[in-house]
């Protein structure tokens, strides 16, 4: 089997070993050694200048290191001696003040421009008042048409700017009926009840007016109250006006007669807002004071609660009469609350604005329906031509 010998290199031409341990003994290095050190020492010595080598890098490393750190810490520059402790607080963002000079034209007008409209909003601001509460009192019984009557006037108060407050009389009792009908408006309103008996009155919604009376009274609403049947019609644009009212303001009404066949105005005559006359009918021509509907009137409430402000000689509660005729409650109402036609307005100026209309609707024959509802259908059928 053939063998392979492998020569050394020239470096180990001189090792040799003995009991396992390998000893240099050919370079001249070698043999100046073991000629003056023994040969422990000499390895020791082979050791320390193997290590010489990361030594002297590491000395190296340790010596820049020094520098850095030396440069680092020297100050260039002038140093600042003061070590008290120093204000952190975020810096002030404003900018900086400019001073304007008076004299300067564009200064002079830009300052009269900011004043003036400074001047103007205050004037405005100033003359801008709440507006006057409007008491809107509306009698009304079970009949027929009193859902539509109610949800027609509703509608028309819900077009009017507030504050307004709807106080609607009904007789004996509440009813669930009426009380659904005023929820569903969205006006504010005052469900009343009025005990008094009125079988025996021709009108019937002169007990009504007077609990609303009573009602304004006791607790001092302050506004202009205006009565309102359900059956007119009226205007957004007379609601307005009525805010305009000081005292007492009154207005003409167009209606229709008893027997539908003419149109009339009943109210006053007007130059400009004072009342110079009536517009009237022959029959009522000298028998009546005042010649105004119910619903052509309105007055300011605090005549109700405080008479001494409006310098009434008497402090009597006013009502409506009961026990005069038909037609006749308008006039001896009004004659307790004004004494002639200087203390009223005319609305609008001029008095030439029809602002509602009293129809006369005739309903007595309608069965009012048992809780608004027809438990049957109609009996009669018409045929479509």
């Amino acid at each position: 089997m053939a063998s392979i010998r492998r020569t050394l290199s020239p470096a180990f031409h001189g090792r040799s070993t003995q009991n396992g341990a390998a000893v240099f003994s050919s370079s001249p290095s070698n043999k100046l050694l073991h000629k003056h050190f023994p040969s422990s020492t000499s390895s020791t010595l082979l050791n320390l200048v193997y290590r010489r080598g990361w030594r002297r890098s590491f000395r190296r490393c340790l010596f820049f290191f020094l520098i850095g750190l030396l440069f680092g810490i020297t100050p260039f520059g002038q140093m600042d001696a003061d070590i008290r402790p120093k204000d952190f607080s975020s810096p002030d963002l404003r900018p900086p003040h400019v001073h304007l000079q008076s004299d300067d034209p564009i200064v002079s007008y830009v300052a009269l421009g900011v004043n003036t409209q400074l001047e103007q909003h205050n004037e405005v601001t100033d003359s801008i008042e709440p507006l006057k509460q409007l008491i809107v009192v509306t009698p009304t019984y079970n009949r027929g048409f009193q859902v539509y009557f109610l949800n027609r006037l509703g509608q028309v108060l819900r077009l009017v700017k507030p504050p307004l407050v709807w106080i609607v009389v009904e007789e004996k009792t509440v009813s669930l009926e009426t009380a659904r009908i005023l929820r569903k408006t969205g006006v504010m309103y005052r469900h009343v009840v009025s005990t008094r008996n009125s079988s025996d009155v021709k009108d019937r919604g002169v007990h009504q007016r007077n609990a609303a009376l009573e009602h304004i009274e006791r607790h001092k609403l302050d506004g202009i109250v205006f009565f309102a049947d359900d059956d007119n019609v009226y205007t957004p644009e007379l609601f307005e006006s009525l805010r305009t009212i000081s005292r007492f303001g009154t207005w003409p009404v167009a209606m229709l007669e008893q027997n539908k066949n003419k149109a009339i105005v009943e109210g006053p005559v007007c130059n400009a807002s004072r009342v110079i006359g009536w517009h009237t009918n022959e029959k009522s021509n000298r028998l009546r004071r005042f010649h105004v509907d119910m619903s052509g009137f309105a007055f300011n409430s605090t005549i109700l609660w405080d008479p001494k402000r409006w310098g009434r000689p008497f402090s009597n509660p006013i009502r409506q009469l009961d026990t005069v005729k038909e037609g006749f409650q308008e006039t001896t109402f009004i004659e307790q609350v004004v004494e002639d036609e200087s203390q009223m307005e005319g609305l609008p100026p001029g008095c030439s604005k029809v602002m509602n209309w009293h129809l006369h609707l005739d309903i007595g024959n309608v069965v009012y329906p048992k809780g608004w509802l027809l438990e049957k259908n109609l009996e009669v059928t018409l045929p479509i031509k």
